[in-house]
């Protein structure tokens, strides 16, 4: 440490300054020592402030009588009446609960289908052919949902899509798929799988490889099974990275890729297919209700963030593991 430093953290340490003088000495001094780690993230701190926390100053419109005309700052404040327009609105209430029914299917049968593949790909040892199928699993992710949309609705197509030409050779009707709404979540669900589960995998199976050994070579010597092993050995030791990222997803998953769904979606599925984020699509966008929309947009935030809120903690108390 230089004299100046030495100088400045002896400064810091005066008992008798201020709480706030010694707190503003600590930090002028970490300054002056890491400056140059600072100017690297600067770049993206000013990124952060300016396209993700100076528009919320925009979430003010939830609770005023927007008007284009008057602008933000000129448009009357109405309080809560956005938020309680929403709760009498039957077509929210039923994007609400397609959100979350929705959602749940996506941490039900999507979440741990990274976690087997990567503990598949662990456990397989013909170099070879684990690297071919890991790349095969991978390629999906790198598709646009706009290709992936095109794909399933020609798959599903009833005059020329595969499923149905397999219906038909077996004597059973062609069904329109798509214009059927029991059978939009399975399709959605099914093909985020198809799309994501490979690459999401290899967080897990970086995990895994920093897997100690000799905890394996322990295993077999007391005779366990291939499958006691995962769960004995791979499975806790991945348990804090499983959680984190179980955290993660739950922030994520009322977003439950929007775009995608309005690529697929029409008006005969709206009874499944309908969510939080649609709505506000149609609602902001389409009809331009911004402050309405507004409005939906701050409700999902806040549930999501409740939600985030509770599945750390939680996670805290299973695991000692949390976000913060």
């Amino acid at each position: 440490m230089s004299t100046q430093n030495k100088t400045d953290y002896n400064y810091s340490m005066n008992p008798t300054d201020s709480k706030w003088q010694r707190t503003r000495a600590a930090i002028m001094v970490e300054l002056r020592r890491d400056y140059l780690l600072y100017l690297m993230i600067a770049p993206m701190m000013l990124w952060f402030l300016v396209f993700l926390y100076k528009p919320m100053l925009g979430l003010q419109i939830a609770f005023k009588d927007f008007s284009l005309w008057k602008g933000i700052a000129g448009s009357d404040w109405v309080g809560l009446e956005h938020f309680r327009t929403l709760m009498d609105d039957g077509y929210f209430l039923r994007a609400i609960k397609n959100t979350f029914i929705t959602a749940f299917y996506m941490l039900v049968f999507q979440f741990p289908v990274p976690i087997m593949l990567a503990i598949m790909f662990n456990e397989y040892k013909n170099t070879i052919w684990k690297r071919s199928a890991q790349t095969i699993v991978y390629l999906p992710h790198f598709i646009s949902v706009v290709v992936l949309a095109g794909v399933v609705v020609n798959f599903l197509s009833p005059s020329t899509g595969v499923i149905n030409s397999i219906l038909a050779w077996l004597g059973f009707e062609k069904l329109y798929f798509m214009t059927m709404p029991e059978f939009f979540r399975p399709i959605f669900v099914g093909s985020n799988i198809w799309k994501e589960a490979g690459f999401e995998s290899i967080v897990y199976m970086a995990a895994i490889a920093g897997i100690n050994p000799e905890l394996y070579e322990v295993a077999r010597v007391d005779g366990a099974s291939r499958w006691k092993i995962v769960r004995h050995v791979t499975l806790p030791c991945i348990l804090p990275t499983i959680m984190i990222m179980f955290i993660i997803k739950i922030g994520a998953v009322l977003e439950l890729g929007w775009e995608y769904i309005i690529l697929l979606y029409q008006p005969t599925t709206y009874e499944t297919a309908d969510v939080i984020n649609t709505f506000i699509y149609r609602v902001g966008l389409q009809g331009s209700q911004y402050d309405i929309a507004a409005a939906a947009g701050l409700f999902n935030g806040i549930v999501a963030f409740t939600l985030v809120f509770v599945a750390n903690r939680i996670s805290r108390k299973i695991s000692q593991t949390s976000l913060w």
